[in-house]
């Protein structure tokens, strides 16, 4: 991988870990999404009218991925409602990569090396076993999936909850990743092609953001600012990148956001970070570096 598209993609990582942190942080998740999404979609409309338009061809791939874009705030707000970030972000960012890297033969035409794949599996192994470290404290309190909206009838709803949502996003994270990684490089527009994703997303987003959201907003507008901001420029890096190495290795790298957002989780969140999700963090650093050779 180029060194520039490496340091675009950590730098989009850390970014990443930004805005879903900013979303954890506050006592409404739902109602943060839409706000970030609703963020995003401003800054898009703002700078679409400088940027052109893609081309033709990638208009199928643009609106498949703008409705995977909706489906995926709504399940990190799901997500998030039920379980730490220390366990549902890695659950979520953690499988894509595997996924993308065994159909990128077949679907992107693109064979990976060697290094390439250890990079990508030490990275995917990483990730995963920081999800899998989680412990029933990883489930928060009856009181507090009461007030987000999380089931509470027993424990085997709150950990389908907990793990199936996860699971489930990092589905929709691998399909609209392949799909952009197509889109993008038929667009001849990278920026015009990830801003018109997020514009198409973030409008029914924030119109389905329910009754009082105008007055959420008066309090939490910071974190549709700069929450909207990391979310376009984290992608809008990503999507770069995909033009300058192959989309497998650019979404295994992208995944050491899980770093980034251990730290955020530790030092902002207050989340118990112990030796085990240390370790798991070594394993996706020494991913990221294989990957760059």
């Amino acid at each position: 991988m180029p060194t520039d598209a490496l340091l675009a993609v950590l730098l989009g990582a850390v970014l990443h870990a930004g805005w879903n942190t900013a979303i954890k942080s506050g006592t409404d998740t739902r109602r943060d999404t839409v706000l970030v999404a609703g963020g995003a979609a401003v800054i898009a409309a703002l700078f679409l009218p400088w940027l052109g338009v893609p081309t033709a061809a990638s208009l199928p791939c643009l609106v498949a991925s703008a409705c995977l874009q909706l489906l995926y705030f709504r399940l990190v707000a799901a997500a998030y409602r039920c379980g730490d970030m220390s366990l549902a972000y890695p659950l979520m960012r953690g499988t894509p990569p595997l996924l993308i890297a065994a159909c990128s033969g077949f679907l992107l035409d693109e064979q990976l090396s060697a290094s390439a794949w250890a990079g990508t599996s030490l990275v995917c192994a990483g990730v995963l076993t920081l999800a899998l470290s989680g412990r029933p404290a990883n489930v928060q309190t009856a009181n507090a999936h009461t007030a987000n909206g999380c089931p509470t009838d027993g424990p085997k709803p709150r950990l389908v909850a907990v793990l199936g949502v996860p699971l489930a996003n990092a589905a929709v994270i691998a399909a609209y990743t392949v799909i952009d990684g197509v889109g993008v490089r038929l667009s001849g527009n990278p920026p015009s092609y990830t801003l018109w994703v997020f514009l198409l997303a973030g409008i029914p987003v924030v119109l389905g953001g329910g009754p009082g959201l105008a007055v959420y907003a008066r309090t939490r507008w910071p974190v549709a600012v700069v929450g909207g901001f990391c979310v376009v420029a984290s992608y809008g890096l990503a999507l770069w990148a995909m033009t300058r190495a192959p989309v497998a290795t650019v979404a295994a790298l992208r995944e050491s956001s899980i770093l980034f957002a251990l730290l955020f989780a530790a030092l902002i969140l207050r989340e118990r970070i112990g030796w085990w999700r240390a370790a798991s963090g070594a394993a996706i650093a020494l991913g990221a570096a294989a990957l760059r050779l």
